[in-house]
């Protein structure tokens, strides 16, 4: 054969081509072909068979090659397929003993069609079907749980329930002494930002004292009780959520089923009850927790006296604001309840359902916190109150 051109790169993976007039082209491999090499593109050995159409069979020589890993292998099998596309004979007779053997087992069994998944774009109307029959299985599943956490909640009351009342009491402790710390901190924030954002404005007039009616009406009235029920969905709901979910996934769920014992009773009703119960005595933790930030904020900053903050505030706090902002926590307490319950028992059989029920849970709990919200203050607005 005739040595006609050779392709070199800066590294030590050389490639060099020689053709017969049989239409044999001997590609000579040299070098080292490992890892970290600047390695030869099959784009080379592309550009031989296009220049000369008469190549019927492609040959190696490997005499001078010092080393070869997985890179090597790369490029002979791109090298194949290009011979398979244009029908091209290829010798691997040339080719180390060890290519030849891993060059059988990849192409021993071939790669099925439908064995890649192909990604497919769905049409909109089968899509927006699949997504009504999704909401709707949802909602069933949804109201079918509320209703039954209600008759168990029924049932509770009439003394009926079948739970145990030291998972209640631990219920209450985690749900509410425990989440002192985070309530307090928040709360004092909320207090704080309040009385400066008023401050802002009421300066402006000479009105600094009114602070104490800014920060007690909206600690009292709503913030305070949306406060508590964010940081409960996100702390108290979510543990809900993942303690189920836990149990869902080891199956615990179902063998409390085959025992007759009700899952709605001996694991929602408690974690409802004692969410009802901390959750106004958390909200008017809150308030105080509030007001004490604003009081910090007039003393501090608006040189207002402490009896003169606290009177102000008794004059604009009224029972009915306290009523309201009561009703909203108790009201919270369940929706956080139902949806970190709800989310739990929804979970499938593996770890990551466990994190996404989690995730859902807070989600849906902050979301009912906002419509409810909104409804409470709607419904106060056409009340009159």
């Amino acid at each position: 054969m005739k040595k006609e051109n050779t392709q070199e790169l800066p590294s030590r993976a050389n490639l060099s081509f020689s053709h017969s007039p049989e239409g044999d082209l001997l590609i000579l491999v040299s070098g080292d072909w490992r890892m970290g090499q600047q390695v030869p593109s099959v784009e080379a050995v592309d550009g031989q068979l296009t220049s000369d159409s008469k190549v019927l069979r492609i040959l190696f020589d490997t005499k001078e090659l010092k080393g070869w890993d997985s890179g090597l292998l790369t490029f002979l099998t791109k090298v194949m397929a290009c011979c398979s596309e244009k029908k091209i004979l290829l010798d691997k007779g040339g080719l180390p003993q060890g290519v030849q053997r891993l060059l059988a087992l990849a192409t021993a069994v071939p790669e099925r069609k439908e064995a890649r998944r192909e990604a497919k774009r769905e049409p909109f109307l089968p899509l927006v079907g699949v997504r009504a029959i999704e909401f709707y299985r949802t909602t069933i599943e949804m109201v079918s749980f509320i209703g039954e956490a209600s008759l168990a909640f029924v049932k509770f009351l009439g003394g009926r329930a079948s739970f145990r009342r030291s998972d209640l009491v631990l219920l209450l402790q985690e749900c509410g002494a425990q989440a002192l710390p985070i309530v307090s901190l928040i709360s004092l924030l909320v207090g704080l930002i309040l009385a400066f954002v008023g401050a802002i404005q009421l300066k402006m007039f000479g009105a600094q004292i009114f602070v104490a009616d800014v920060v007690g009406i909206g600690m009292v009235r709503v913030m305070g009780a949306i406060m508590t029920g964010i940081i409960i969905a996100g702390r108290t709901g979510a543990a809900f959520a993942a303690q189920l979910g836990t149990m869902e996934v080891n199956e615990e769920i179902d063998a409390l089923k085959t025992l007759g014992i009700s899952p709605m009773e001996f694991l929602v009703l408690p974690r409802m009850v004692a969410l009802i119960i901390m959750m106004p005595l958390l909200c008017l933790y809150a308030d105080l927790l509030g007001i004490l930030g604003g009081l910090i904020v007039g003393v501090g900053m608006l040189d207002l006296g402490v009896m003169q903050y606290l009177n102000e505030t008794r004059s604009a706090v009224t029972l009915t604001n306290l009523w309201i902002g009561l009703f909203h926590s108790a009201v919270f307490g369940v929706l956080i309840a139902l949806s970190g319950c709800l989310r739990g028992m929804q979970c499938g059989r593996s770890a990551e359902a466990v994190g996404y029920a989690t995730t859902s849970a807070v989600v849906t709990g902050i979301i009912s916190i906002i419509l409810a919200t909104a409804i409470i203050t709607f419904g106060c607005q056409v009340l009159g109150i």
